[in-house]
């Protein structure tokens, strides 16, 4: 006969419990866990609208759930539970000397209607019109990106009324 395994006792889950009590000259006494909370030295006493840092510090910065009870001074209460942010993984950031500030370029054209709508469209690739004067083309979002057309770019300006259209090489 075989012996029946033993298991673990469970390990009860805990959270901090954050209570704020308002008063009613909107300022705010705050324990986390029966502790007090008490705000940064010189900053003044907690205020209704401190909720945010009193909920990032009571959560290590959101890194952490808490059950938040609010207390208000007319007796009712408000209960919530405060979810840990979603951590991001880090993106190394480029020293600041790699760090490259965008390159503006100015393309102009002239015979447009002053004040008329202009579209400005950068080509992503050419097609050919067949031989009834149609041109098709398809799209590949793949392409849309930096140096999509190869390393050259050009750029389109369509006038909405006079029908102009530049095309312009960027450098």
């Amino acid at each position: 006969m075989r012996k029946p395994e033993s298991q673990p006792e469970p390990i009860p889950v805990s959270i901090p419990l954050v209570v704020l009590d308002v008063r009613e000259d909107g300022t705010v006494a705050v324990d986390v866990d029966g502790k007090p909370l008490d705000p940064d030295s010189g900053a003044g006493p907690w205020r209704r609208s401190s909720f945010g840092q009193i909920i990032d510090r009571a959560t290590n910065e959101g890194t952490t759930p808490a059950r938040v009870e609010v207390r208000e001074a007319d007796g009712t209460t408000f209960t919530d539970i405060i979810a840990p942010r979603r951590r991001r993984p880090s993106r190394p950031q480029p020293a600041p000397e790699q760090a490259s500030l965008p390159v503006f370029h100015t393309v102009t054209g002239d015979g447009f209607v002053p004040g008329e709508d202009v579209a400005v469209a950068v080509v992503t690739g050419h097609t050919d019109a067949s031989g009834t004067g149609t041109a098709r083309t398809l799209i590949d979002p793949a392409r849309l990106g930096p140096n999509a057309s190869g390393g050259v770019v050009e750029v389109v300006l369509v006038g909405r009324i006079s029908g102009t259209t530049i095309i312009r090489r960027l450098p």
